[in-house]
């Protein structure tokens, strides 16, 4: 079911909410698909998901490769029947504004502030699908 990225409706907005881990899949160089889980932020009215992680974890390589354009990735979260996708194109920040907002949308979802981390970026993946079912 196609859901207006911007303007979802409330039961998927309140999914985003609560506490779930996600998946993210980027792609390798040779195109095969790494899936990883993750802490994400959805932020419809910015049109953003947001993740916060280690510079040199693999998924950021994964997105740096794919070049200035940007990656195509997709996040995704599930519980039990309730399922819900988010598409766009990845981009990684180290802009200490963007990571701090990172930051305080995770513990805003998640309820803890995660350890200081010296070499923390932030993934902002500009949406352009949303799908599920809430």
């Amino acid at each position: 079911m196609a859901i207006d990225v911007r303007n979802p409706d409330p039961a998927y907005r309140a999914f985003w909410q609560e506490w779930h881990l996600s998946t993210l899949t980027t792609h390798r160089e040779d195109r095969t698909p790494h899936v990883v889980p993750v802490g994400v932020t959805y932020d419809p009215e910015a049109g953003l998901a947001r993740i916060i992680t280690n510079k040199t974890s693999r998924k950021i390589a994964n997105i740096l490769a794919a070049g200035p354009e940007g990656a195509r990735v997709a996040v995704c979260q599930v519980d039990r029947g309730r399922w819900a996708t988010l598409e766009g194109i990845a981009r990684v920040t180290a802009d200490p504004a963007a990571v701090a907002e990172a930051v305080r949308r995770y513990e805003e979802r998640y309820g803890r502030r995660p350890s200081p981390n010296p070499n923390r970026v932030a993934v902002e993946i500009t949406l352009t699908k949303a799908m599920g079912r809430a």
